[in-house]
């Protein structure tokens, strides 16, 4: 008998050393303790329905700073409102207004950090600052998250960049945003071109200036030429002369 006892009294010393230092694996844990709990690794545990009827414990990726080895209570458990048989991580409680009331009770908010640490979380995800939901929630105890955040004034938590460029893609997307103007065209009302410096078609200079002989080796009208026979007629009325300067001669050339 006496070895028995101090088979018994080891065995649970074993099991109070192996907690103590903080070895606490989610696997290992019952279905009844695991939702809520944090394994030695700082990891959250969650339940995952193995069967139509079976559950298992798991570890997850969520990492939770500055606590680890942690098993929830009961008090929290009760005064939170949240269930220990819940499968997976969810926000969905956080839709419904009495489980709000009493996350966001004096007994919850001020004695169960774990708790509020999850859900503090996942409202972030939400695009939501829980202090400022529990605030809207006092004065409308009985409206859900949705429209607390739509109505309320509640600001959602600083987005992340990856939020940030979503955000900027869904709305750069959103067919109802207006078309920028378009741009001016360079044509006047009659279709004609306004741009300035245009080059002339076929290579041609609009002053027609310094043109060179044409093809027959005529001087184009416009070109200054020689004086005519008329301009050397001293007996020619100034007044008379062409009104048109640097004409070409007559007929006759």
């Amino acid at each position: 008998m006496d070895s028995s006892k101090l088979a018994l009294v080891l065995f649970l010393s074993s099991l109070f050393v192996h907690a103590t230092l903080g070895e606490i694996v989610c696997e290992e844990l019952p279905t009844n303790v695991c939702a809520f709990s944090i394994s030695s690794s700082g990891k959250r545990c969650l339940l995952e329905t193995a069967g139509k009827h079976e559950r298992q414990c798991r570890t997850s990726e969520v990492v939770v700073e500055r606590m680890a080895n942690y098993i929830e209570t009961d008090e929290c458990v009760n005064a939170c409102g949240v269930d220990r048989n819940s499968v997976g991580i969810s926000s969905d409680s956080l839709l419904e207004p009495q489980f709000t009331s009493k996350l966001c009770s004096s007994a919850c908010s001020k004695g169960c950090p774990n708790i509020v640490d999850l859900y503090f979380n996942l409202a972030a995800g939400e695009g939501a600052f829980l202090p400022e939901i529990c605030e809207a929630a006092r004065d409308n105890p009985h409206r859900s998250m949705v429209e607390l955040i739509s109505t309320s004034g509640v600001t959602g938590l600083a987005a992340g960049p990856v939020a940030a460029e979503s955000k900027a893609e869904s709305k750069s997307e959103d067919p109802s945003d207006p078309l920028p103007p378009p741009e001016a065209s360079a044509e006047s009302p009659d279709g004609e071109d306004t741009n300035e410096g245009a080059n002339p078609p076929d290579g041609e200079d609009p002053d027609n200036e310094a043109e060179g002989p044409g093809p027959d080796g005529e001087l184009p009208d416009n070109e200054a030429e020689g004086p005519g026979p008329s301009d050397n007629d001293p007996d020619k009325d100034e007044g008379g002369a062409d009104d048109d300067e640097g004409d070409g001669p007559g007929d006759g050339i």
